[in-house]
């Protein structure tokens, strides 16, 4: 079964080392979609306009239906952008965005050194960040006869779940967001409590 949660950032976190002369300068954000990575990544971009590399990785989505990139931004194939993700996924991270800035202090580092500056920065970055775990969540819509409130909410206090709008009229009708991997049983549920007398369907998204 698919997992139902994911991970992402607490919060945006900077940290700074040194090696060799070389200041690296990692920034972590929260972002929850391309646009917004790209964003955090054009601001950093501009702060940092006289920086040697501006290297990156981001992931945004869960599942399947996550996407990701990363760019060594001059530096050789493979050893910046590549460890920057490998920080990001080694932490089962998504919606976040990691820039590891470089300023060249006169000393090159060897395809080593450079993943392991960039990884070791991504990873620090990341620390400071902090985990944060989020549950992944569906729209259900309920529609049923107003005498049938009790049973409907007894189902839903028996469910993780949050309830966004309810509408009142000849019926009820309830918009909730429902724990993914509960949604079958939950329209099971309300389906036995309310004797097939209430329509449950998922929405999309």
């Amino acid at each position: 079964m698919e997992k139902d949660f994911y991970y992402t950032i607490r919060k945006s976190s900077v940290c700074e080392i040194k090696i060799k002369g070389s200041r690296f300068i990692g920034h972590v954000f929260k972002a929850e979609t391309r646009e917004s990575a790209e964003t955090h990544l054009e601001q950093i971009r501009k702060q940092h306009h006289s920086a040697t590399h501006n290297c990156f990785a981001y992931r945004v989505g869960s599942g399947d239906s996550s996407i990701f990139r990363s760019s060594d931004d001059g530096e050789p194939s493979g050893t910046a952008g590549r460890p920057i993700l490998e920080a990001l996924d080694s932490k089962e991270l998504t919606n976040a965005v990691c820039i590891v800035t470089r300023y060249y202090g006169g000393t090159k580092l060897g395809t080593g050194g450079l993943i392991r500056a960039y990884g070791g920065c991504a990873a620090e970055a990341l620390d400071a960040a902090g985990l944060e775990k989020k549950i992944i969540f569906h729209r259900v819509s309920i529609q049923f006869p107003y005498e049938l409130t009790g049973s409907v909410m007894g189902v839903i206090s028996q469910t993780e779940c949050k309830v966004n709008e309810t509408k009142y009229g000849s019926d009820t009708e309830m918009i909730l967001d429902v724990r993914i991997s509960l949604i079958d049983q939950f329209i099971k549920r309300v389906n036995d409590a309310c004797s097939g007398k209430a329509a449950v369907s998922r929405m999309e998204e």
